[in-house]
C-alpha cells in the first residue's frame, strides 16, 4: 500500500509544486481544495480530491479516518485579508482546528508539516550580518505575520502531534502571482524602488520548498521549525539585475519616498474599501516591502534535515521567466 498524504491549499502556487513532488515521490496524494477551486492545471497528476470544513473539528475528524492519512502537508492559508481577524481565523484558528483533528483521529500519522513563514519571525536590522535565524526573537512587522505565528503557538500546545514547521521566505517560481508583479514591470522597462534605503533579501525557488517539505516528512525529529532559503543573501537590485539581463531590457530606474508610497497604499485602501479582494500595495505590504533585512540563516535545517538548496536566485528565475514566456504571462 502507497503511503497517502493530504496537502491543504493543493490548488494554489506552492500546492501545485507539493502535489507535484509528492506524486513524484511515488505517494497517494488527496488534494484539498475548496469548491470553487481552479483545478484544471492539477489534471496531468494521477491524485483524490476532497474538501475539509477547517471550521469544524468533528467533520475534520471523519475526514481523516475516512482516509486514514499518513503525512498531512498543510500549506492552505491567506496571504491577503481585509482585518487582522480574517488573517487569524483562516491562518491560525483553521490550522488549529486541523492540528486538534490530527491528534483525535485514529490515523497512522506519520507527519504533519505546516508551512508557515518567515513573516512570522519578522525582519531583522540592516546590520545584523546573521539575519534571521530559528532563535531570534518574533517580531513580525504585518498581519500576516501575526496569524503565521500565532498558528505556530497554537501547533505547539499539541505535544503528541508529529510536528515540523517551515517558514519559507519569498518563494517565487512557476505560477506565483505576486513577485510575477514586479518581474511584468520589469518587462515592461520600469523599475520602481521604495526609498533608496539600503536592503537584504532572500528568496527560495519553490521546486528547492517542495524538496524541504519532503524531507520534512521523512524527519524523525518533531516540534521543531526551520527557516527555508536558498542560503543566499541578496541586495534590493539583485532580483531587477537578473530578469533584465534573462530577458534582455533596459529599464528606467527610479526611488519612490517612503511617504508617497504611504499616500498611495492609503488610497489603493479606500478605493477597495467596498470590494472583497485587497490591493496589491496596501500598508501591511508596505510594512513587508520596506523592512531592512529578510536574509536568513539555514544552518539548522542542512545539520537536521540534510537540505542541499539546488536552486540560486539567477538559475530559479531563468526558469521562471522561461515558464512564464513559454505560457504567455509574460
Amino acid at each position: 500500500m502507497r503511503e497517502r498524504v493530504l496537502i491543504t491549499g493543493a490548488s494554489g502556487f506552492v500546492g501545485y509544486h507539493l502535489v507535484e513532488a509528492a506524486t513524484q515521490a511515488g505517494m497517494e496524494v488527496y488534494a484539498a481544495i475548496r469548491p470553487s477551486s481552479e483545478v484544471g492545471h492539477l489534471a496531468p497528476f494521477n491524485i483524490k480530491y476532497t474538501t475539509l470544513d477547517f471550521k469544524d473539528t468533528s467533520a475534520l475528524v471523519k475526514e481523516l479516518e475516512d482516509k486514514q492519512y499518513h503525512y498531512i502537508i498543510h500549506a492552505a492559508g491567506i496571504t491577503k485579508a481585509k482585518t487582522a481577524q480574517e488573517y487569524n481565523k483562516v491562518n491560525a484558528t483553521f490550522t488549529q482546528n486541523l492540528a486538534s483533528a490530527a491528534t483525535k483521529a485514529s490515523i497512522p500519522l506519520k507527519k504533519f508539516v505546516f508551512i508557515s513563514s518567515l513573516a512570522a519571525l519578522g525582519p531583522v536590522s540592516y546590520t545584523d550580518t546573521m539575519g534571521i535565524n530559528e532563535q531570534s526573537k518574533a517580531q513580525p512587522v504585518t498581519a500576516y505575520g501575526k496569524s503565521k505565528l500565532l498558528a505556530e503557538q497554537h501547533l505547539s500546545e499539541f505535544e503528541s502531534l508529529p510536528l515540523t514547521i517551515l517558514r519559507p521566505t519569498a518563494v517565487y517560481g512557476p505560477r506565483e502571482k505576486d513577485i510575477f508583479i514586479i518581474l511584468k514591470t520589469l518587462n515592461l522597462g520600469v523599475e520602481p524602488y521604495i526609498s533608496r534605503k539600503p536592503q537584504w533579501l532572500s528568496f527560495v525557488y519553490v521546486k528547492d520548498l517542495a524538496k524541504a517539505v519532503m524531507l520534512a516528512l521523512g524527519a524523525s525529529i518533531n516540534h521543531a521549525s526551520y527557516n527555508v532559503s536558498d542560503g543566499n543573501t541578496y541586495d534590493r537590485y539583485a532580483l531587477a539585475s537578473i530578469t533584465k539581463r534573462v530577458l534582455g531590457k533596459k529599464t528606467v530606474k527610479f526611488h519612490i519616498p517612503v511617504g508617497m508610497m504611504n499616500v498611495m497604499a492609503s488610497l489603493l485602501e479606500a478605493a477597495y474599501a467596498a470590494s472583497d479582494k485587497t490591493p496589491a500595495l496596501n500598508k501591511e505590504k508596505l510594512n513587508e516591502l520596506t523592512a531592512e533585512n529578510w536574509n536568513c540563516s539555514i544552518a539548522k535545517i542542512r545539520k537536521d534535515l540534510g537540505f542541499v538548496p539546488e536552486y540560486d536566485l539567477e538559475h530559479g528565475l531563468e526558469l521562471t521567466l522561461k515558464w512564464y514566456k513559454e505560457n504567455n504571462w509574460l
